[in-house]
């Protein structure tokens, strides 16, 4: 009988991370051997349990999942990265390829996709979540216009709107305008995630 894919788990919230092993575990082919809270405990947790492949969220205590990928890669320990996050961003996508990471998939990804995408980065296949793979093909061009990208940055680190109107010599309805468009059409929760994926994407 071939031998289970051993997996490392790092997720700083514990119910998802019991989540996706209790889900992964019922994989005859899989098994969890090793589970991390923050991301500097991944690369001595590699090197002690000896994992195929280390499954790993990208925000994180202590260092971010993309740079343990790249701790890992740079250790030479022959465990493939597999990073599973919420925030499926293009930005996020090329940091994580570039610090060695052989698949990137978005936490609502079926259990089934996300067991499959384990194998296949196992035998070692690039695995990319494909929604997000054709968002970074776009990713370069900036969804916002020359004023919207005004107001965000001034915006961005929590002045109050009326500064900001201001700042850019706006009417405060025109700026609450700019900052609903700017946060539709970087797909964030609040103005302040809209600027961090601008930041990601290159677009501030």
């Amino acid at each position: 009988m071939t031998e289970p894919i051993r997996l490392l788990l790092a997720d700083d919230q514990a119910l998802v991370r019991g989540a996706l092993a209790a889900l992964l575990t019922l994989e005859e082919d899989i098994e969890v051997v090793a589970e991390a809270s923050r991301g500097d405990e991944v690369l001595g947790l590699v090197r002690e349990a000896r994992p195929d492949v280390a499954l790993l969220d990208i925000e994180m205590p202590g260092i971010d999942g993309i740079e343990a990928a790249a701790q890992i890669r740079d250790a030479g320990l022959g465990c493939r990265v597999l990073i599973v996050t919420t925030f499926g961003r293009p930005g996020y996508l090329k940091r994580a390829l570039a610090a060695g990471a052989s698949g990137f998939m978005v936490k609502d990804a079926p259990a089934e996709r996300l067991a499959d995408a384990v194998r296949r980065v196992h035998r070692g296949l690039r695995v990319i979540d494909p929604q997000l793979a054709e968002a970074s093909l776009f990713a370069g061009d900036s969804p916002l216009t020359e004023r919207e990208t005004e107001v965000l940055r001034a915006a961005e680190f929590g002045q109050p709107l009326v500064d900001v109107a201001a700042a850019v010599s706006l009417s405060l309805g025109t700026v609450r305008n700019h900052m609903s468009s700017i946060i539709a059409k970087t797909g964030a929760g609040n103005r302040f995630e809209a600027a961090r994926a601008a930041r990601e994407n290159g677009w501030l």
